[in-house]
Order: structure tokens, then C-alpha cells, then sequence
């Protein structure tokens, strides 16, 4: 009984809760709702009390009387088919209306994790959980409550007539829908756990119907033959859930149907001992009628009123999940409340202090100890092998991680101190996995300053800087050609041609005192690549830059390279310098030179 109290104030918490997000989506359509709920539930005990009027008139033969009942009866069957129809509408319309705004709000909560949120598997699971059926369970949730109201209220008339007739036929009718309700609710509660748990498998099997029905992985599915691979295991896991899923609902249909037998042997108990009564003479037919009427009503009344509670507490599990991560903090807000060390405001350039990072669940560190200081103005290359910890230096200075220990300054202030818009404002960056936006080409180009997007002035100089006017010259609309095969009329492009369109999203910020450029060219051929470092000198004058790249006509351009291999620094000098050492970037150079004796 303790576990059955402390379920209903939990499920009457998050009531309260979703009651709040319908309020502020709708405020006059959650009074209409109300309003209508109210009269639905009178009107069954007025159809109930004409049906009774109408039995006596005709016993009594008062055909005028019986008639005149029978008008009344009809117009409140009208009234109820309208409250149906009426709520039916603001159900449907207001569920619309909290979907969008229940989704915008996962959503936004989305847009503050950080990227370090998006690769923790836990806090993923917790996102995949919130946006699982929150179209569907608000207001799933909001019109069980409403419901119970209403059914509550005509049970209550109901149980006032049969009390009337025998309190100890009022106290079998809740006594015995009681057990079901439990039952029910328990299910529910097994149900919401044991799809918890298997939270993480569910998030495979969208994955393996993502690789098996996305353009992105068409190519190699069919060149490799994975077809079968991916699909076979996609059926495994899609008939693991089935089976388990079939158990559940096979228990939970059984136990609910058996304890549901009970009700019905209550009620033609009761039915029973009403029709010995009218035959004794101690009934009118008419009473008769209206107290089977009470009692069937009424049973079906308390079904529906526990049936709903027990869906509320199923809603209010799963709805539990979507209050629980849009309450989740994130770290934004706990790196503000830093004691944050005094800042040497008379330097000019990017600090790192004893930078450690580490990525959550890895014993090695990505960067390690890591101190240097880069002017504002100058030219910086990063090379090193995949893993050396050349794009973790990158996501640090764009404030996409927090360092695991020291700290990184810019201008003299700490990152953690600078407000995250304008710290980004300065930076102009293409990674090497850059987004491919299923956007026209303008857009594509002007999501990278989103206060100019619609700047022509603006576009047609990135598009020049990026190198990419002859790519969009040649395609069928221009700058208004839609980019990618999703939508219709999507033109797809070549690799190298996505990247100069990446190029030319950075030099959307010309305010951008800072360029990162990661791996930018490893699409383009030699040709193009030349021009577009040429290109790149040119724009980047009095600006810092910091190239991450593989090929070494590109780095020696830079006024300085730095070497990282397991996260450290561990050169650092021009080319002719560094060559000139015979160490670890003088043995890489001669490495890649030899490909090309």
C-alpha cells in the first residue's frame, strides 16, 4: 500500500508538471478543455436520471410526460455527442501544440550540452530517452488527467445514487476494480525499466537502420557487401525486442483480464439482488433502472478512473526522463561560478598554461602539460600523426572541451571568462569533418556568419576567398541551388568540391581575427590546394592562423611549426630550422618527399 501511496504523489508531481508546459503552450485552450471536461462528465448523469423519468411516465401512462423526457434525453445524448467532438478537437489541436513545443524545448536544451555531452554514451542515452515520445506522451499524459477528472466527477453522481440504493453495493464496486489498477500499474512500471535498460541497444538498432538506409553509407554497404551483415544483425536485435516486448504485453494482458473477471462477477452479484428487489416490489422499474444504469456506469466510471491513473503513472514514468534532462545542468554553468585566476590584460595572442586533456573513460591523455604562446598575427602549423592531438588543440581553443587541467588565455583572459558568443565570433574555423548542409549554396556559405545570411555583398567575397565561384557558376540555380539528394532537385557534390564551400562558410567571418584550418585541403588536388594556401596568405594578413595539415608545402608556409606526438609538443621552429635539427619533423618531411622521387 506504502509503494501504491508513493507512486500516485509521483505520478501526481509530474502531472503538475506537464500541467504547467500545457499552460504556458495554450492558456485558452486549457480552460476550454477544462470547461468542456466538466460538462462531459454531468451530462451521463443527466441521460441516466432522463432514462429513469421516462420508464416511470410510462408505467404511470403519462405519454406526454414520457415524451417530453424523451426530448430531454435526446438533447442531452446531442450535448454529449458535441463535449465528445469538442474535446476530441482541443485534444488533437492542443497535442499538436505541445509536441512543437515540447520538441523546441529538447531541442533547445540540446543546443547548451557540450560536444563533450554529445560523445558521453550516458548523456546521449539520457537525450535519446527525453526525445523518445515527447510528441506523444505530454499530452497523452494531460488527457488521462483530464479524463480522470471527468470520470471521477460522473462517479462520484453515480456513487451517490447507489448509495441511495445500498452503501455496501457502492463499497463492492470500488473494492473490486481495485486489484486490476495495481496490477496494471505495476506492468507499467516493469515496462518503463526494462525499456530503460535496454536504452543503449535501442540506440544500435537506429544506428544499423541509419548505415543500411542513408547516402552517406550507400557506397560502402554496396561495395563491401554489408547488406547482409548489418541487416542480419539489425533482424537479431529487432527480434530480440519483439520477443521480449510479446512476453511483456502476453503477461500483462493475462493478469489484467483475470482480475478484471472479478469486477464483472461484482456487478451481475449486485444486478442480481437489484432484479429480486423490483420483483419483491421493493424497486419501482424505473429505479431499477437507473441503479443498474448507476452501477454499470459507475464500474465503468471507476475503470476508467483507475485505468487513467494507471496510465498516468506509465505517461509519468516516461515523462520523467524529459523533465529530468531539461532540469540537467550543464557545465556552462558551473565553469561561470570559477575562481578564475587574475588575467594579464597588456598580452595579445593565445596562451596555453599547463594544458591537460583527457576524454572521459581514457587513461592516456590527449594533450599533455602543454605550454606555448602564439602572437596575435602569427602564421602556426600543427603536424604529427592521426591521434597526436592536433584537432583536441583546436576544440580547446574554440572552448568545445574544458582542459582537464590549466588553462587557456586569450588576449590575457581566461577562455572561461569570455563570453562563448564573442569568444566564437573571433574564430573563423573549418574542421576536416565539416557539415554538409542540405541547404541551398547561399545558405551553405552563410550559415558561417548567420547575422549576414542574407548579405550578397558578403557571400559573393567568402565565395571568392573559398575558391569556390566556379563550383557554384557551374551548378543549374547558382547560389539558390539546393544542396545534397534529400530534398528535391538536391545537387550532390564531389568532395573537394563540399570543401571549398567549407572554405568559403569561414571567410564568412571577416571579424574573425582568428583562422583554424584543420586538414582544409585533404579533398582538393595539388593544383587547387596551392591556390588556395596562395589565396589564404593573402586573406589571412594581420590575422592569426593556425593550419592543421598532413602535407608539408602547406605547413612551410606557416612562420611557425609545432610538432605534437602523444600530446605533447615536442618541436617547434620554422622548416628550414627543423629540417636543419634532423629530428622527428626533418624524418616526416624526408618521408614524404620520397613519394614524390
Amino acid at each position: 500500500m506504502k509503494g501504491l501511496l508513493k507512486s500516485l504523489r509521483e505520478s501526481i508531481a509530474h502531472v503538475r508538471a506537464t500541467l504547467r508546459l500545457v499552460w504556458r503552450s495554450s492558456p485558452s485552450m486549457t480552460l476550454a478543455l477544462g470547461a468542456i471536461t466538466l460538462i462531459a462528465a454531468l451530462l451521463p448523469l443527466a441521460i441516466g436520471w432522463g432514462g429513469k423519468r421516462i420508464v416511470d411516465a410510462i408505467l404511470a401512462g403519462q405519454p406526454n410526460v414520457a415524451l417530453g423526457w424523451v426530448g430531454f434525453e435526446l438533447g442531452m445524448v446531442a450535448a454529449q455527442a458535441t463535449a465528445s467532438r469538442g474535446l476530441g478537437l482541443l485534444r488533437s489541436v492542443l497535442g499538436a501544440r505541445l509536441g512543437v513545443d515540447v520538441n523546441v524545448a529538447i531541442l533547445a536544451k540540446a543546443t547548451t550540452m557540450d560536444l563533450a555531452d554529445f560523445e558521453n554514451s550516458e548523456t546521449y542515452d539520457a537525450l535519446t530517452k527525453a526525445r523518445r515520445e515527447a510528441s506523444s506522451r505530454p499530452v497523452s499524459l494531460v488527457t488521462e488527467a483530464f479524463q480522470l477528472v471527468q470520470n471521477a466527477i460522473t462517479l462520484g453522481g453515480w456513487a451517490v445514487l447507489l448509495f441511495r440504493y445500498s452503501p455496501l453495493a457502492a463499497a463492492l464496486l470500488a473494492v473490486a476494480a481495485i486489484p486490476a489498477t495495481v496490477a496494471e500499474m505495476r506492468s507499467s512500471k516493469q515496462m518503463f525499466r526494462f525499456r530503460n535498460w535496454r536504452s543503449p541497444d535501442s540506440r544500435k538498432l537506429l544506428y544499423l537502420e541509419h548505415v543500411l538506409a542513408n547516402d552517406e553509407h550507400a557506397k560502402e554497404v554496396k561495395i563491401f557487401g554489408l547488406a547482409d551483415l548489418f541487416l542480419g544483425r539489425y533482424r537479431d536485435l529487432a527480434e530480440r525486442f519483439y520477443r521480449e516486448d510479446r512476453g511483456q504485453a502476453v503477461r500483462r494482458a493475462a493478469l489484467s483480464h483475470g482480475l478484471s473477471l472479478l469486477a464483472t462477477l461484482v456487478f451481475y452479484g449486485t444486478y442480481g439482488s437489484m432484479a429480486l428487489a423490483a420483483a419483491a416490489g421493493a424497486l419501482t422499474l424505473g429505479s431499477m433502472t437507473l441503479y443498474v444504469t448507476a452501477f454499470r456506469s459507475g464500474q465503468s466510471a471507476l475503470g476508467s478512473v483507475l485505468g487513467a491513473i494507471g496510465s498516468i503513472y506509465e505517461h509519468n514514468l516516461y515523462m520523467s526522463n524529459l523533465f529530468r534532462f531539461l532540469e540537467t545542468g550543464g557545465k556552462k554553468g558551473e565553469s561561470a561560478a570559477l575562481a578564475l585566476p587574475s588575467d594579464d590584460s597588456d598580452e595579445r595572442g593565445i596562451r596555453f598554461d599547463h594544458v591537460t586533456f583527457r576524454y572521459d573513460g581514457k587513461d592516456t591523455p590527449a594533450l599533455e602539460d602543454v605550454s606555448l604562446f602564439i602572437p596575435a598575427g602569427e602564421s602556426v602549423a600543427l603536424v604529427g600523426e592521426n591521434g597526436a592531438g592536433k584537432t583536441t588543440f583546436v576544440k580547446l581553443l574554440a572552448r568545445l572541451y574544458e582542459p582537464t587541467s590549466g588553462r587557456i588565455l586569450l588576449d590575457g583572459r581566461d577562455l572561461r571568462a569570455w563570453d562563448e558568443d564573442a569568444l566564437r565570433g573571433r574564430l573563423g574555423v573549418v574542421f576536416q569533418d565539416f557539415a554538409q548542409y542540405q541547404l541551398p549554396v547561399s545558405e551553405n556559405v552563410g550559415v558561417g556568419s548567420v547575422g549576414h545570411l542574407t548579405d550578397e555583398a558578403r557571400l559573393g567575397r567568402a565565395i571568392e576567398r573559398g575558391g569556390a565561384s566556379e563550383v557554384i557558376d557551374a551548378l543549374p540555380a547558382k547560389g539558390q541551388t539546393q544542396l545534397g539528394r534529400w530534398f528535391k532537385d538536391g545537387t550532390e557534390l564531389s568532395g573537394g568540391q563540399w570543401q571549398k564551400v567549407a572554405l568559403a562558410r569561414a571567410f564568412m567571418r571577416e571579424e574573425a581575427d582568428i583562422l583554424v584550418l584543420d586538414e582544409p585541403t585533404a579533398a582538393l588536388d595539388a593544383k587547387a590546394e596551392h591556390a588556395v594556401f596562395q589565396r589564404f596568405r593573402e586573406l589571412a594578413e594581420g590575422r592569426t592562423t593556425i593550419v592543421i595539415s598532413h602535407r608539408f608545402p602547406t605547413v612551410r608556409m606557416a612562420d611557425r611549426i609545432l610538432v605534437l606526438e602523444q600530446g605533447k609538443v615536442v618541436e617547434e621552429g620554422t622548416h628550414a630550422s627543423l629540417v636543419a635539427d634532423a629530428g622527428r619533423y626533418a624524418k616526416m618531411f624526408e618521408l614524404q618527399a620520397e613519394g614524390y622521387r
